[in-house]
């Protein structure tokens, strides 16, 4: 029988502590944890922001507007820069620390003009016709996932295969 006191050891179980501390993660996972971030969010930030450029110069400032939105043309352009820039920034791991700022600003203006009214849930089923599933205006909770990648991205650096890595091991030699 094991003592309360002590560790355990390399053939002992996994302690259920070390699951929740972290510590049953060797270093090359933990090194490589910030490439499926960058990858959804670089991705997700990115054709967001194409989505919106593809339908025409004044489509989504006409939205904003509608919206009540101030300075419509400025707020949509500049909504569409950061989305396609912080984008491309996150997917290369470059700037992450800088491009977080203004694309944490985008997902909290959506959140609270957009999203707030309709609650938390992204996912609201209303029905399902012979045509496939119907569902409601999206919540917040896409916008909250996405606040939380980037902290996490921002806190735990771009990991391997980030302009921000190449640069680093330029640098050191």
């Amino acid at each position: 029988m094991q003592n309360a006191t002590m560790k355990p050891g390399p053939t002992s179980p996994t302690d259920w502590r070390d699951l929740l501390l972290g510590r049953t993660f060797s270093p090359v996972v933990v090194r490589w944890a910030a490439l499926p971030l960058r990858l959804i969010v670089g991705y997700g930030f990115l054709a967001h922001g194409l989505a919106k450029a593809g339908r025409g110069l004044d489509a989504f400032p006409a939205i904003l507007a509608a919206l009540g939105v101030p300075f419509p043309y400025l707020s949509g352009w500049l909504t569409i820069l950061v989305e396609i820039l912080g984008g491309v920034a996150v997917l290369a791991g470059a700037f992450i620390p800088l491009a977080s700022i203004p694309m944490a600003i985008v997902l909290v203006v959506a959140a609270v003009t957009v999203h707030l009214p309709y609650g938390f849930s992204s996912i609201k089923l209303q029905g399902v016709t012979p045509a496939g599933a119907t569902f409601g205006p999206p919540g917040y909770e896409a916008d909250l996932l996405y606040l939380a990648c980037l902290a996490a991205l921002v806190l735990i650096g771009p990991g391997p295969l980030s302009v921000a890595g190449l640069l680093r091991t330029r640098q050191s030699r």
